[in-house]
């Protein structure tokens, strides 16, 4: 085999790579104790689950703040490693809750849990008619809209939940997979934004899903916790707008002087992709909502900056994001969250280290977060979205870092719907990449060196709802590509058998070399990944 030659000039540059590579290497043999000792102490019993707005809580957030500054990052809001933000915590009081039907002078009176179900974060009494509004999507790029020609101003809106023919692999609106118009949030967003007063959202009736009045979709007994105000808006905007989820009777009854069944209106909607949208003649509701328990409180995201060593490209950035809240205390039993989201948490602090002990430094800026807040309803990202510290519009991609450390297994939920490989141990899921293939194609030849088993089965289900379930999804809504790392549901989910011991430490090391290759690649590349989904 001859020997290769090279320039005098390559010589100090591979000399650079190769110690480069080896400084590398050596921080990935430290990665697995450091690891380990800082889930030890997020999931002791000093830290107590780490549910939002308590002392635990911002005990953790201090914590990863104060790695981050030890680590070399630095601030970015202010001098401070830590980002506030306000939210309300409340507990409704479901004798208070009321959803009330109003036609030819007589009021019918819908059963809480078993007809409907609904809070909101202030006590609220509101009554005005119903329209339907079919699916409560606005989606102009597929040529659609529920609320083309419909008046929904001072209304309640009754809608579907999900979106238009999702039992079909053919579909334009991702397959069987869902978009983004599909969430909850999105759908109350446009309501809100045709004047609505109220959303009640009904489970479509031709559903593979478990519907929200369903057994299966319920929390269980004694799992009520304080919830937070919808992001992101102000905490005191008095346009936000009351969502209740509504069952199958209530749905039937409301739509009962459309001349049409609730079937019938979602078949002529998936069939002919057209809206059947109106007004429903003679329908009054009344939505009523107050709470037990109410308190305003500061939640913390911990952010460190690593600059960029382009004189322009610095100014871009890439964000490698987690969360570190999760579910405290409850009938005496600690939920430790070492998988949710402790490992995704100890993931980004390692991150950290590793791009600031290597001396080669990237030519984007990297931005480091760990949010709090997320089993709130993702507030802190959400949140950040809102107020970002470093611009939006020059943020290239996210890469967030959520239940990395379990091997995936079947849940109840999950049975029949997903098809999970017996053999777990060298998997993870990439979830969001349906609308960045270069995002994609970058994880792709990240992953060449490590070898991790890529799954987007996640993309292509809407039974789950896995694309809006993490802190990857504000960024998605905000059209800046991003991807979920995530390892998978498994049994012991939202327990407290979520503990250290049962997590796949080998994996949970491949999975930050696979994140910081894609964070390096993009952070590197002449330019970023585009975002929007592949031609269909």
């Amino acid at each position: 085999m001859p020997h290769l030659r090279y320039c005098s000039g390559m010589r100090p540059f591979l000399l650079r790579l190769a110690l480069a590579f080896c400084a590398l290497s050596g921080l990935l043999c430290q990665s697995s104790s450091r690891l380990r000792a800082d889930l030890d102490f997020l999931t002791s019993d000093v830290l107590a689950g780490r549910l939002s707005l308590t002392p635990q809580a911002e005990i953790a957030a201090r914590y990863i703040a104060a790695d981050f500054q030890k680590t070399g990052l630095a601030p970015v809001n202010g001098g401070s490693y830590l980002q506030e933000f306000p939210l309300i915590a409340y507990r409704s009081d479901p004798g208070a809750r009321k959803l009330v039907l109003t036609r030819k002078g007589a009021s019918k009176a819908f059963h809480a849990g078993s007809d409907f179900t609904g809070s909101f974060y202030r006590d609220i009494d509101i009554r005005g008619p119903v329209v339907f509004a079919g699916y409560g999507i606005t989606a102009p790029e597929y040529g659609y809209d529920d609320y083309a020609g419909l008046d929904a101003a001072g209304k309640i809106v009754l809608i579907f939940d999900h979106e238009p023919q999702e039992n079909d692999p053919r579909s334009v609106w991702n397959g069987t997979g869902h978009t983004l118009h599909a969430g909850r949030w999105t759908k109350l967003a446009n309501a809100r934004r045709h004047g609505a007063i109220g959303l009640l959202i009904a489970s479509e009736p031709a559903r593979q899903h478990a519907g929200a009045l369903d057994a299966a979709a319920r929390p269980a007994a004694g799992r009520q916790s304080q919830r937070a105000s919808a992001p992101p808006q102000s905490l005191d905007d008095p346009e936000q707008i009351p969502a209740f989820s509504i069952g199958d009777g209530a749905l039937a009854e409301l739509l009962s002087t459309s001349g049409h069944t609730a079937a019938e209106l979602q078949q002529s909607i998936d069939t002919k992709l057209q809206p059947q949208s109106q007004a429903l003649p003679d329908t009054v509701v009344e939505m009523r909502s107050a709470n037990a328990e109410q308190h305003r409180g500061i939640s913390l995201n911990a952010v460190g900056l690593l600059a960029g060593s382009d004189p322009v490209l610095k100014s871009e950035t890439v964000l490698l994001t987690g969360h570190y809240d999760h579910l405290g205390v409850q009938n005496g039993n600690v939920y430790r969250g070492a998988n949710d989201n402790g490992s995704g948490t100890v993931a980004v602090m390692e991150l950290a280290r590793m791009f600031a002990q290597n001396a080669a430094r990237p030519k984007r800026s990297l931005l480091f977060i760990v949010f709090g807040s997320e089993e709130e309803i993702m507030l802190g990202s959400f949140y950040y979205t809102a107020h970002p510290l470093r611009p939006l519009a020059s943020t290239r991609a996210v890469v967030n870092l959520d239940m990395i450390g379990r091997d995936e297994q079947h849940i109840p939920q999950s049975e029949g719907v997903l098809q999970i490989p017996a053999d777990t141990t060298n998997l993870i899921n990439l979830v969001g990449v349906y609308y960045s293939p270069d995002l994609l194609a970058v994880i792709e030849r990240a992953n060449r060196e490590i070898g991790l088993q890529l799954d987007r089965k996640h993309d292509r289900d809407h039974i789950l709802n896995t694309l809006f379930r993490c802190d990857h999804l504000p960024f998605l809504e905000a059209g800046i590509p991003a991807v979920w790392l995530f390892g998978g549901f498994h049994p012991g989910y939202h327990e407290p058998s979520d503990t250290v011991d049962r997590l796949n430490f080998p994996k949970m090391e491949k999975v930050i070399r696979l994140a910081y290759g894609t964070a390096i690649e993009i952070a590197n590349a002449p330019v970023g990944p585009r975002f929007g989904p592949a031609a269909r």
